[in-house]
Order: structure tokens, then C-alpha cells, then sequence
């Protein structure tokens, strides 16, 4: 399909089941087969070796870039200037990625968690959506969705736990969580 017939899709992978990052991760990959420029950023995941860091390298239309550190503090009345600051220069990469017209595949990867802990603020990412190149097609991935990005999105999947093995203490499982 040439990039005049293309239309660029919001696609949010959302809900409280395991798959999220892996259901764009799996998107991210037939996109690579068809030529596609990607880039994941990541909001939350920061200096951890996971396995898809190691993967993305193995393509050179295939980028991911890590910009969060671990862990955000919750539970304050107000979120910590630090996590919104760095929140604030992730969604900014994103943005300046997906106007780029450099890439055809932007993954906003854990920004529903950013909007959701109060990091980000919604109405930032819907104004930069309704603007985007038409044929650049943007994934964002984490749970609590907000309703001004659901509305935005042309697909929206809710992955929903029935049964994970954490329930039963087996620890996340390298090549499978990480």
C-alpha cells in the first residue's frame, strides 16, 4: 500500500490483562515486514534490560527508546514535579516523532498510565492526535484509557485478566514479561 492510500489508524491497547505492550510490540513487528519506520517510546520502562530492547536492534527500521525510570511514585495529592517533568519531555519526543513524517509507526508505549497518574495531560495528546500526519498510524498502550483518547481512536482493544501466574507466586518470567 503506498503512503497515499494509507490511513494512518489511533490504536489503544488498554485494560487490566497482560499483552498491552506486546500486542504493539507484535504490530511493530509485521509493520517492520512491510518496510515501515518505527519508534517506541516508552514512558514508564527505563533502565531494565527487557528482551525487546535487545529484538529492535535486530531491525534497522525498528527503534525504542526507553525515556521513563522504572517507577512513579503514587498515592500524593499531587504527582511529583520530577515524574511530570520527565513525563512532559517523553510525550514531547512522541509528539515530535509522530509530526516528524520521519516515521509511519509511532508506539506511545505505558502513556495511558502517564495520563492516568496525573503526569500528562489528556487534552496535550488528543490536540497533537487530531492533528497527526493522515498517514502515520500511532499506538498507545496502558491501562485506564481515558474516554478523550477512546473517542479519538479508530481501535480500541481492552485486554481483560482471567487468570495470570502471579496469582500463583511464579515471579515474572524472562522472555515472557521482560
Amino acid at each position: 500500500m503506498t503512503k497515499a492510500k494509507r490511513h494512518g489508524l489511533i490504536i489503544v491497547n488498554t485494560g487490566n490483562g497482560k499483552g498491552k505492550t506486546t500486542a504493539a510490540l507484535g504490530t511493530a513487528f509485521r509493520a517492520a515486514g512491510q518496510g515501515f519506520r518505527i519508534i517506541m517510546i516508552q514512558f514508564i520502562k527505563g533502565s531494565w534490560k527487557y528482551g525487546e530492547l535487545e529484538a529492535a536492534k535486530k531491525f534497522d527500521n525498528f527503534t525504542i527508546e526507553p525515556m521513563g525510570k522504572g517507577f512513579v511514585k503514587l498515592g500524593a495529592a499531587e504527582p511529583e514535579a520530577a515524574d511530570v517533568s520527565l513525563a512532559a519531555a517523553t510525550w514531547e519526543r512522541c509528539a515530535e516523532a509522530i509530526m516528524s513524517g520521519e516515521y509511519d509507526l509511532v508506539i506511545c508505549d505505558e502513556i495511558n498510565y502517564a495520563i492516568s497518574y496525573r503526569l500528562l495531560p489528556v487534552a496535550r495528546v488528543v490536540d497533537v492526535l487530531r492533528r497527526k500526519p493522515s498517514t502515520v498510524h500511532v499506538i498507545l498502550t496502558g491501562r485506564d484509557a481515558k474516554p478523550e483518547i477512546i473517542e479519538i481512536a479508530d481501535l480500541v482493544t481492552e485486554m481483560r485478566e482471567i487468570k495470570h501466574p502471579y496469582q500463583r507466586g511464579i515471579t515474572a518470567q524472562r522472555g515472557i514479561e521482560f
